[in-house]
């Protein structure tokens, strides 16, 4: 087993994110921490670790609990990295569907005009409530 991992390999081997050049990505944009730091996507990466990744609206941190090079299955990601992020960062979830968000059946097409009025006046008096 190794010592080291560059930070956008393991990121991408725990199944963070998509691919390793997301990963490069998110570590240039500085959404990603290494024990409260920024890093380079070739940072070494160790066990005991804490890593934070910033995707929007969520910061979610990882303890490194094993170093590993190779995509693993999603059953295996729990053996090389723990979920630490905190309750109140991962309800930022479920706030979006709890907003002025109108649900609408899947494939009822577009609001009728009456609709679409109704829709506007409720958008104008949210915003207006802002300023």
């Amino acid at each position: 087993m190794e010592e080291e991992i560059r930070i956008d390999k393991w990121l991408w081997a725990v199944r963070i994110f998509k691919s390793r050049s997301d990963a490069a990505e998110a570590c240039r944009m500085n959404r990603v921490t290494v024990n409260g730091s920024y890093c380079k996507p070739s940072r070494e990466l160790r066990e005991g670790d804490t890593v934070e990744v910033r995707k929007l609206p969520v910061t979610y941190s990882f303890r490194v609990k094993g170093l590993v090079s190779n995509r693993q299955p999603a059953k295996n990601v729990p053996l090389y990295a723990e979920n630490i992020t905190p309750q109140t960062e991962l309800d930022k979830l479920n706030i979006p569907r709890e907003t002025i968000f109108i649900s609408r059946d899947r494939g009822t097409g577009r609001p009728t005009k009456k609709e679409r009025r109704e829709i506007d006046a409720l958008m104008d008096g949210i915003y207006l409530e802002d300023d």
